[in-house]
């Protein structure tokens, strides 16, 4: 009974039976196959754009190699240049048919030479760097606060032959010996004590040998570069360097009635080149205890 009612379903073929095992095949490769497909697609997107993200990363900045530092200027040595622009303000000084004033001339050249001792390592100081007009006693006061101060004031002449250059030192007279006062009709006469200092209209007068020696020297060197100027200093009543208490020397341009402003400035090398040289001279003969 049970043979005869499986004998009623149909038997399948060896040929079926690959096509049923091909069909099952097919079912599980073919999803598999399209995973792998969009596996390869999203990997070829994700790449770029990691890569495109790293590319947006900043950089860091290649390291350069630091510049070379500028050399450092020596540092000044020596003694300290005291540069006396004269006149100033109210007070003009001599004026050239021009309009040219001797306080603006000089005040220019004081700051040319400025620049060009400190470049020598040289320290100036310039008792006015506008148009002010300091007193005698408050110019001499800047080279007094310094033990080796060198004080050099710049004048120009309102006559004389332009283009040449005088340089003078002060000249001081004998001083004037005061009289104790009278004493009374017997009674001793009592000497007032000093108080050891020296009165600022003397206080050039223990460096008048060195000044004069100073002025030589630049005189010297003036000499070469303008023609028609002497060859020694000249000793005259300069105010400005009575109450100095160092060397110090008065130079002088002619002329500002004679000379154009173009002149005059291009006075300013071979002014601060004589002026550097007489003080280096100074130095050296001071040091060697030359004469």
């Amino acid at each position: 009974m049970l043979r005869r009612n499986l004998s009623a379903f149909p038997v399948p073929s060896r040929r079926g039976i690959s096509d049923i095992l091909c069909a099952v095949r097919n079912f599980v490769l073919c999803p598999a196959l399209f995973l792998v497909a969009a596996a390869c697609c999203l990997i070829s997107v994700v790449r770029p754009s990691r890569s495109l993200a790293q590319q947006s990363e900043p950089q860091p900045a290649p390291q350069q190699e630091p510049a070379p530092a500028a050399p450092t200027p020596p540092p000044p040595s020596g003694p300290v240049i005291v540069l006396d622009p004269a006149h100033g303000g109210t007070d003009t000084g001599a004026r050239g048919e021009n309009g040219v004033a001797e306080k603006d001339i000089v005040l220019q050249i004081a700051r040319a030479v400025r620049e060009q001792l400190a470049k020598q390592s040289y320290r100036v100081l310039m008792t006015r760097n506008d148009d002010s007009n300091p007193s005698y006693d408050e110019r001499a006061a800047i080279a007094d606060a310094y033990h080796d101060a060198i004080f050099v004031s710049l004048h120009v002449s309102s006559t004389g032959t332009p283009g040449s250059v005088h340089t003078y030192f002060d000249q001081i007279g004998a001083p004037v010996p005061v009289p104790p006062p009278a004493a009374a009709p017997g009674t001793k006469a009592i000497t007032p004590p000093t108080n050891g200092l020296t009165a600022w209209e003397d206080a050039q007068r223990p460096y008048i040998d060195v000044s004069h020696r100073l002025a030589d020297l630049i005189q010297a060197d003036l000499a070469q570069s303008f023609s028609g100027s002497p060859t020694a200093s000249v000793a005259a009543p300069v105010r400005a360097l009575r109450a100095v208490t160092g060397p110090a020397v008065a130079v002088e341009l002619s002329s500002v009635s004679g000379s154009t402003p173009d002149s005059l400035n291009a006075a300013e090398g071979p002014l601060s080149a004589a002026i550097g040289h007489g003080i280096a001279e100074l130095r050296q003969a001071v040091s060697t205890g030359g004469r």
